[in-house]
């Protein structure tokens, strides 16, 4: 039935390693694993397991109620446990100790509940290790910005002035038409000048 199968899900057990699940370590440092898990029926000797690449199991726990910490039941000697599960998240976070450029690869939190019929559910998240971590520098970016925004104001100011001269010129132009308009529809014959109006003489017959 389809109200049964949402209260099913309702009561499902989700597990998370955060908003991204990619982190950068740097070689010869310690770096947090996070993941934390929820359920809504709560839990009872529920037991995680951590993966490297699939395969190799690094961390395993076992947590027997709300009430107590995680016990370890085995674990990877670089690896150390930093989470809490007495408080208000579940978070089964490890640490892992002296990254290796070999450490760089895909970690499983893998949770198990007996509770819930024993509801199996993991996460994965992916660990790049580098030699030197490059900070974002926004100067250049910036630049950038300004270098641009400039370019594109000076190409708005041309715009303008070359309307404007043009402008001009037409106007300028437009003037000297009407000039040489006025000036060649005048009429000289009152000043007693010969004209366009002035009679031509007959020529004298032979």
């Amino acid at each position: 039935l389809p109200g049964l199968h949402i209260f099913a899900v309702a009561f499902a057990l989700e597990v998370s390693v955060g908003k991204t699940n990619t982190v950068m370590a740097l070689n010869n440092s310690n770096v947090l694993l996070p993941c934390t898990f929820t359920t809504c029926i709560g839990f009872q000797d529920l037991l995680f397991t951590w993966y490297f690449n699939s395969t190799e199991m690094i961390y395993h726990g076992k947590i027997k109620s709300k009430a107590s910490e995680p016990f370890l039941v085995g674990r990877n000697p670089r690896v150390e446990f930093v989470g809490s599960t007495t408080g208000k998240d579940n978070n089964i976070s490890i640490v892992l100790k002296n990254v290796e450029f070999s450490d760089a690869g895909k970690y499983t939190c893998h949770v198990k509940n007996p509770k819930e019929k024993d509801a199996q559910h993991n996460a994965t998240i992916f660990l790049t290790v580098v030699q030197k971590m490059v900070e974002a520098d926004n100067t250049v970016t910036l630049i950038i910005v300004g270098v641009v925004g400039g370019l594109i104001g000076l190409l708005i100011l041309f715009m303008l002035v070359k309307r404007v001269v043009l402008f001009i010129i037409k106007k300028t132009q437009d003037g000297k038409k009407e000039c040489l308009v006025s000036s060649s529809g005048n009429d000289n014959t009152e000043n007693g000048l010969a004209g366009s109006k002035a009679e031509q003489k007959a020529p004298p017959k032979a």
